[in-house]
């Protein structure tokens, strides 16, 4: 599987630098690929090879800022995706200074649409937090759905990779209108921003975006979606009033039976199939929300516990078998440690039945 930092080539450094020179000839391509390509370049790590080849910019393009941006600003329809975050990198390297920020603003537009201004915009707000916020808001009534994107991306508190944003982390007060401009936008993409922006709004502030979700829900299907989609970390953990919003209740008359592993030892690498009854004695069809919880085993003895969803639906009264998976294939993100396991169904946000099993050792 390939690496993000190793989507920093040579070839692609070798054709930025020739895409470069097309718009300043002045531009020595292989004193950049030396500059990129430094002592030390194999133990930098993605966003650290962002910055190394930042500086290389900065050293073999024109010293003055506004020129070096013009070159830039040419070469952008070229260099377009995540590997060519540089470029707008190369604003918050050298644009950040008092007499550069209405320039700096100017080029963070000009530049996100072919590679996110996300990570640039945030030392901006850290050190002019009312008028970048008073720009980002204006970014919100653009007619490019990049730029209108930016401004809530941007401003994310948690956002994934960014520095983050510690006074809206305490009190995210300010971000709001931005987020209210939005909350009926036509693009998906500027949407699923918002709605990230929210769902990191809830972990520290959970009463705060409900509150939100209950004004703004029932306004708009695309405000409806943004809502349900932001409320994925309370639903997860089973906030009540979560649940209740979307019509999740505590169910007395639904239970669960014959909850049934495929077996009771697995290894690494295999998936674990399992099966149970969801019995609706209510007379009625319920919404329900499964999910099924796994006690990882760590390595210190106890077990941590992650939670998946299985299904979101009406079930009709009576009977309904449902039948899934997990699988403990490995990856990146998560390491096994053989031992005792246990599996939980959560109803609407409610533990139910229990199994246990055993990862055997590698």
């Amino acid at each position: 599987m390939e690496l993000f930092k190793d989507k920093y080539s040579p070839a692609l450094i070798d054709r930025t630098g020739n895409q470069l020179h097309q718009f300043y000839p002045q531009l020595q391509t292989q004193q950049f690929r030396e500059l990129v390509f430094a002592e030390g370049w194999e133990a930098l790590e993605f966003k650290a090879r962002i910055r190394r080849i930042t500086e290389s910019l900065t050293q073999v393009l024109p010293a003055d800022y506004e020129e070096a941006l013009h070159i830039l600003e040419q070469a952008a329809p070229q260099m377009r995706g995540v590997e060519y975050l540089f470029v707008p990198d190369f604003i918050e390297v050298n644009g950040t200074a008092p007499d550069k920020y209405e320039l700096s603003m100017k080029y963070l537009t000009v530049f996100t649409p072919y590679s996110s201004s996300e990570f640039a915009v945030r030392p901006f707000i850290q050190r002019y937090p009312l008028k970048t916020m008073k720009h980002m808001m204006e970014w919100t009534e653009s007619s490019d759905e990049h730029i209108r994107r930016l401004a809530s991306e941007g401003s994310r508190p948690r956002l994934p990779w960014g520095a983050k944003l510690g006074e809206f982390i305490v009190d995210p007060t300010p971000v709001l209108p931005i987020l209210h401009a939005l909350r009926q936008d036509e693009s998906l993409y500027v949407r699923k921003s918002v709605a990230n922006h929210l769902n990191d709004i809830s972990k520290d502030h959970p009463n705060l975006v409900l509150d939100l979700a209950k004004t703004w829900y029932g306004q708009h299907p695309h405000t409806d979606w943004i809502i349900r989609h932001a409320s994925r970390s309370l639903l997860k953990k089973g906030h009540p009033a979560a649940l209740s919003l979307f019509g999740y209740h505590k169910q007395e008359a639904v239970h669960i039976e014959n909850l049934k592993l495929d077996r009771d030892q697995i290894a690494t690498g295999e998936d674990l199939h399992f099966s149970f009854d969801v019995v609706n004695t209510s007379g009625e069809p319920q919404m329900l929300r499964l999910e099924y919880e796994i006690g990882y085993m760590k390595a210190n003895g106890k077990q941590a516990p992650k939670r998946f969803k299985c299904s979101d639906k009406m079930y009709a009264e009576g009977r309904s078998k449902v039948a899934t998976k997990q699988s403990f294939k490995l990856i990146t993100t998560r390491k096994y440690h053989p031992g005792l396991h246990t599996l939980t169904i959560i109803v609407n946000g409610q533990e139910t039945e229990t199994a246990s099993f055993v990862l055997e050792a590698d």
